[in-house]
């Protein structure tokens, strides 16, 4: 059949491109330059630096190319699933062959090639050859897993082995390198890194993904109930902890402090303790901790200090009303002329229930004192000061992989550089009232780690009785 033809030619051609050892060594060669490439040009910075750095022309070209998060770029996520199915294929096609070896259940046995070999050890014994088979097959099959017994066109010989599968190693270490090129991909597809900012005693379920803009909505809310800083006597930060609630579906499912290098690890994400601050009074956060107002009166002359939260009316003495703070304005224009900045903004209510908008400017504290028909001057003395903590939080589901990788990886070289298939061959022949027997072996590495071990075989072969 002649379609049948093409598609096979079709198929042979996929197969012999991606066996090919050029295009291990071009992939390789790619992201060897790609690695260096993206060690120059810093990754994930803001636009403004890469315009400064680069200019408007190379920063387009740049851009257009993913140079800027190049890790995260089709191509380079196309260079890493090229080189897996690479090593794969190359793996499939060797295997075959290797296989015969590994899971032949009588392995080849030529006396000829045991005869030939330079390491060897020979000795001589005076008991028939019948009685030295019985004693060396029990010493030889402790130190191997397969042994038989034939007969030679001279005598007979004991053929034993051990260690076909360690052939394998080679295998072991692809199989790792494949691994961690997956687990990269799948953390690179669907993986992220973002940051927020919480002000203790608040939460948030929105984090901004490290340099970028972009928003990215989380299953769960955290919420940061307190949080402390310790500090050495230099003023250095000696720690700071952060006391996090994981709330779902309005549901409180995990609980934890954490402090640096002790994240909290929940659904896959972890989250880290990166940074901390002080929150300006001229935040909403600050205001829901409080304000310190200071109530100068006109009659008394008495002024009185008290604290006032956002949204919560607070009583004022000698019978004044009350005062509530309503929110925050960023810019306040006085007679339209002068823009007096951020502003507090808050109501004041006289017992007889007439309300009156009060302004604070932040800037300037004593503003008050020009509004007429007034009893109190209100000025702000002062608010609690209140943290927030910055956490990172990141997402990478491809480190399971990659630690399968390496761990695959260590046993891979175990084996390869540490195993190895060993075949040993004991030949018994009777000549003139005399048996000779020679011991030789023959591994497909470590020949040095052989020839110790023929010695100590035909050592205890020489001790038995």
């Amino acid at each position: 059949n002649k379609m049948e033809k093409k598609d096979k030619s079709f198929f042979n051609i996929i197969w012999d491109f991606f066996i090919s050892v050029r295009l291990t060594v071009v992939v390789l060669l790619a992201l060897a330059l790609t690695s260096v490439i993206g060690t120059l040009i810093p990754q994930n910075e803001s636009p403004r630096a890469y315009i400064k750095a680069y200019g408007e022309v190379f920063f387009k070209l740049f851009k257009a190319l993913d140079i800027f998060d190049m890790y995260h770029s089709w191509w380079f996520q196309l260079l890493l699933a090229t080189l897996t199915i690479n090593i794969i294929i190359c793996s499939i096609d060797r295997l075959s062959s290797l296989w015969k070896i590994i899971c032949v259940k009588e392995p080849p046995f030529r006396i000829t090639r045991f005869r030939k070999l330079e390491l060897k050890e020979v000795f001589t014994d005076k008991r028939p050859a019948a009685n030295l088979i019985k004693k060396y097959e029990p010493v030889i099959r402790r130190s191997f897993g397969y042994l038989r017994t034939e007969n030679t066109d001279g005598g007979v010989a004991i053929f034993a082995e051990k260690g076909r599968w360690t052939r394998l190693g080679v295998y072991i270490v692809h199989f790792s390198v494949i691994c961690l090129l997956i687990g990269g991909l799948i953390g690179s597809i669907f993986g992220f890194e973002g940051f927020m900012n919480i002000p203790e005693g608040e939460s948030d379920d929105t984090i901004i993904i490290r340099n970028s803009d972009k928003h990215l909505k989380l299953d769960f809310t955290i919420k940061c109930n307190d949080f402390n800083v310790s500090f050495y006597k230099s003023g250095a930060p000696k720690e700071y902890r952060s006391s996090l609630e994981i709330i779902e579906n309005g549901k409180t499912v995990m609980k934890k402090d954490i402090i640096v290098n002790d994240p909290l690890h929940y659904k896959g994400i972890n989250i880290y303790q990166a940074s901390y601050g002080t929150i300006p009074m001229n935040s909403v956060s600050a205001l829901k901790s409080g304000v310190n107002l200071s109530f100068t009166s006109n009659i008394t002359g008495m002024t009185y200090t008290q604290k006032a939260f956002l949204g919560k009316p607070v009583k004022l003495p000698e019978n004044g009303g009350t005062f509530t703070i309503k929110g925050l304005i960023h810019s306040y224009m006085f007679m339209g002329q002068r823009d007096l900045g951020e502003t507090l903004v808050g109501i004041l209510k006289t017992p007889e229930g007439d309300e009156t908008e009060v302004k604070l400017p932040l800037r300037f504290p004593k503003f008050d004192m020009m509004r007429r028909g007034k009893k109190f001057v209100i000025s702000i003395a002062g608010y609690t000061e209140k943290y927030y903590t910055g956490l990172q939080i990141a997402k990478d589901p491809g480190v399971p992989v990659v630690y399968l990788g390496f761990i695959m990886m260590i046993i891979g070289c175990f084996v390869t550089f540490f195993l190895s298939h060993q075949r040993i061959c004991v030949e018994i022949t009777e000549n003139n009232n005399k048996t000779r027997v020679v011991v030789s072996g023959i591994a497909n590495k470590d020949k040095v780690g052989m020839e110790d071990k023929i010695k100590r075989i035909t050592r205890r072969l020489k001790e038995q009785k």
